[in-house]
């Protein structure tokens, strides 16, 4: 029993000293948690002020930025008004100085007026005394006449009348016996004159061409919207054309008058294109002529290829096509270029088959035997030798190359079709009035007129213009002055008298103008 007591006191003892030791194992295990804790609980507040104060700065660091960034925005904006105050300040301060040259001139012409008034009116008040002294002289000396003469005004008048009318009853008699003994004399040679006159009248297809074109207007009233404000519309439309406008007294009607006949014809393209749209200014001009002379060039195009189509002709480079276009606007002797090239080109085919040889090439040959007068006057050298030169750079037929060669008997014929072109090329032009020589030479005279102008330093157009009885010459602005343009006027007429043969006068006008263009956007 005791011993069992015993075991239950030293169970006892036991579990009481194993709870004691759980007790305080637990409570030692608790305070290191607790500990653990708040050394966590510290890092955490610790490392959230850390990454407070990360973010802080950098908040603080994109505020500066922006800061900076409008700071920036705002000194470029004032620097940008500050420079354009600057040029309202400039363009204000130069306003203001032209308008104090402007008065000056104005204080200046007032009293240069008010000294002429004063000079005319001392001149009225002098004219007056003297007109008074001339009558009083003619009165005196009437009175003189008709005591010493003895005789009224009105007998004096009548007795000259009478003396006057026998003297022009002689002279007419002899007059009229005079004419009617030169019409006897002249009688044979003036009907042989008639008859030739009435044959070159009959060629109205050979000698047509002229050196104008006539122009129909709406109403008179254009003609003052052609000429324009001091005559700037009329001077602009010449400058820009090389042709001559000439407005009279013809009903509903301007003239254009000009030797090549190309400018011509653009011209009247344009000045028909600005009556029809109303709108009249130098501006609305140049635009117009260079629209007018884009659609020449493709009118020259296609006049060339429908020569070629009308004679069967193909495989023609579009270069010689629209040589071939452009010479339906020249003239040789009176003659259209283009008109006698066909002519010749169906004479050659017509020849060439009788003769059992190539028609087409024939007709090539013939068609373009005077390719060369389409630029003549812009290249040194013969219209066979250009001519031959151009269609050479295309690889034409060498028979072609030969037949505008020795088409004049310049160089030795290699084939039958040159001496075809040669013909055809003399029954084309002799027939009666299909060339006339005058208007060969005119023309000749003004395109030496032109290129004697241009031959001077600092031209940059010249055109002749009022049928050769004038040159207007055009220089460049940064070349010539006002003082260097009058001397060169007068270079140029010294020019002309020596080295051209000319009818009267020829009035040498040179043009210097200053343009400035900006584009408003």
């Amino acid at each position: 029993m005791v011993n069992v007591i015993t075991l239950i006191a030293v169970a006892i003892i036991v579990g009481i000293i194993s709870f004691l030791a759980a007790w305080i194992m637990s409570r030692r295990l608790g305070e290191k948690s607790l500990n653990n804790a708040q050394q966590e609980a510290k890092r955490i507040i610790n490392e959230g002020q850390k990454e407070a104060e990360i973010k802080k700065k950098e908040a603080i660091l994109e505020a500066r930025e922006e800061w900076l960034k409008v700071k920036s925005s705002f000194d470029k904006e004032m620097e940008t008004r500050r420079r354009e105050l600057e040029n309202i300040e400039k363009n204000l301060n130069e306003k203001n100085a032209s308008l104090l040259k402007k008065f000056e001139l104005l204080e200046s012409q007032e009293k240069e007026y008010n000294n002429r008034e004063k000079s005319l009116h001392g001149r009225e008040k002098g004219i007056e005394i003297r007109e008074r002294e001339i009558a009083e002289i003619i009165r005196t000396q009437n009175e003189k006449l008709q005591k010493i003469a003895q005789m009224t005004p009105e007998e004096a008048k009548k007795q000259l009348m009478d003396n006057m009318v026998a003297d022009a009853k002689m002279e007419a008699a002899a007059f009229i016996k005079e004419i009617r003994e030169k019409a006897e004399q002249d009688a044979e040679k003036e009907a042989r004159e008639i008859i030739l006159s009435s044959i070159y009248r009959c060629a109205a297809d050979h000698t047509v061409e002229t050196t104008v074109s006539v122009v129909n207007l709406p109403n008179d009233e254009m003609k003052g919207r052609i000429i324009g404000r001091e005559g700037r519309n009329i001077r602009a439309f010449e400058t820009s054309t090389g042709i001559d406008v000439i407005v009279d007294d013809t009903p509903e009607a301007v003239i254009l008058s000009g030797y090549d006949p190309v400018r011509r014809e653009i011209a009247r393209m344009a000045l028909e294109k600005l009556i029809s749209d109303g709108r009249i200014h130098p501006t609305r001009i140049e635009e117009v002529v260079d629209k007018s002379q884009k659609e020449m060039d493709v009118i020259i195009r296609e006049v060339g290829e429908q020569a070629c189509f009308e004679l069967g002709i193909h495989n023609l480079h579009p270069e010689i096509i629209k040589l071939l276009g452009k010479l339906n606007y020249r003239t040789s002797y009176g003659q259209n270029v283009l008109a006698h090239s066909k002519e010749v080109a169906m004479l050659c085919g017509l020849m060439a088959a009788e003769l059992e040889l190539d028609a087409v090439l024939a007709k090539r040959c013939g068609l373009l035997h005077d390719v060369g007068k389409a630029i003549d006057r812009e290249t040194e050298g013969t219209h066979t030798e250009i001519g031959a030169d151009f269609i050479s750079r295309f690889k034409e037929d060498e028979t072609v190359i030969n037949s505008i060669l020795s088409h004049h008997g310049d160089v030795p014929m290699l084939s039958p079709y040159p001496i075809l072109v040669q013909t055809a090329d003399a029954i084309s032009g002799a027939r009666p009035g299909a060339r006339r020589e005058p208007l060969e030479a005119y023309i000749k005279r003004l395109q030496q007129l032109e290129e004697l102008a241009d031959s001077f330093k600092g031209v940059a157009k010249a055109y002749a213009i009022q049928a050769g009885r004038e040159i207007r010459v055009i220089v460049e602005h940064s070349l010539i002055d006002d003082l260097a343009a009058s001397v060169l006027a007068g270079d140029i007429a010294s020019k002309i008298e020596g080295e051209m043969q000319y009818p009267g006068q020829i009035k040498v006008t040179v043009i210097r103008e200053t343009r400035s263009t900006e584009f408003a956007k």
